[in-house]
């Protein structure tokens, strides 16, 4: 495993952070779980990514747990607030009042005193942003977060943010957290020269498009028996943008890119994103620990121009790149 800063900060996080959006606490058993942080951890990823939101709160749980007797000081923590964490009108948003009320939540459920990085989960039109970041501030001063970041921000509101803190002098962001795979590029014409002149540094997830590119989906058959696209509680849901017969037969023009490279396609993809080098971490979830085993072998791994070529020309126009799809809805609609 080899490891990078994120962003301008001086703390160096894994090049593969280990995600448990909709695995844990819905799609994977807890015992399961457990076993996946684990091997994580024991491969050298020290970085891990969750929040408040994630199988309504019980992915906290699970992941508090899975950490529970390792040593504090040798991982990064990460989640975040936003979404909606209960029933009442203020149990979303980023408010002062839901952030400070979440983030102390969220320190119980992990077990632990604070976090590395508290990210805003999206961009919250209904509260003034100062307020939202006069609060992340406070936590900061107060000892209970290091780091601050933000999730699936456009370029202007991430422009407007740090106009603030610099007037203010509240602390800088230094992460993104966007979606970024080969499939999905629309951070790359404005929001990722902006954190790269900014010193922020992305976080990506989906960097293997929720397993489409892992090419165990082949055009006109059905998904395999127990595989994410099968999964009812969430995962087939999230995958089903890619389950495209011209999708997946693009993907199979990958195999041989990423057998030349002596990889899989999984780790062909995780390793397509890190060739950026603004991109600080590539989050991957898992069901079991062997697919974590196969991932975190794309650490490390440098493709040369041509294989980069090689990989545009397979994918063709089909690759999302339209900064306008990086929208935050509003969760009080």
């Amino acid at each position: 495993m080899e490891y990078r800063k994120l962003g301008s900060s001086g703390m160096y996080i894994s090049e593969i952070t280990y995600g448990n959006w909709i695995t844990h606490g819905s799609q994977v058993e807890q015992d399961a779980a457990i076993k996946c942080v684990r091997t994580a951890y024991d491969l050298g990823i020290t970085t891990f990514d969750t929040a408040d939101v994630y199988a309504g709160t019980r992915a906290e749980s699970v992941m508090g747990k899975a950490l529970k007797g390792i040593r504090r000081e040798s991982y990064e923590l990460f989640t975040k607030v936003y979404w909606p964490t209960g029933t009442g009108k203020n149990d979303r948003g980023l408010s002062r009042k839901h952030i400070m009320e979440s983030v102390h939540a969220s320190l119980k459920r992990l077990n632990t005193d604070y976090l590395d990085l508290y990210q805003m989960h999206r961009f919250d039109y209904e509260t003034p942003l100062e307020e939202s970041l006069s609060a992340f501030d406070d936590l900061i001063r107060q000892g209970k977060v290091h780091y601050i970041g933000f999730s699936e921000w456009d370029a202007a509101q991430i422009s407007s943010a740090l106009k603030i803190q610099d007037a203010k002098g509240y602390t800088r962001f230094i992460s993104s957290q966007p979606q970024y795979s080969m499939l999905w590029r629309v951070i790359e014409s404005k929001v990722d020269p902006l954190c790269r002149n900014e010193g922020i540094g992305h976080i990506v997830w989906s960097p293997i498009a929720q397993g489409a590119l892992t090419g165990k989906y082949l055009p006109g058959k059905k998904p395999p028996k127990g595989s994410r696209a099968t999964d009812k509680k969430g995962g087939a849901n999230m995958i089903s943008r890619w389950m495209k017969d011209d999708v997946l037969t693009a993907v199979e023009k990958l195999k041989p890119i990423a057998e030349k490279e002596g990889l899989t396609q999984a780790q062909l993809a995780v390793a397509w994103v890190l060739q950026n080098p603004n991109i600080s971490s590539a989050i991957i979830g898992a069901t079991k620990p062997s697919q974590i085993k196969e991932n975190v072998k794309a650490s490390g791994v440098k493709l040369s121009s041509e294989t980069m070529k090689a990989i545009d020309n397979a994918l063709g126009n089909l690759p999302e790149r339209d900064a306008a799809k990086t929208v935050s809805p509003n969760p009080r609609a």
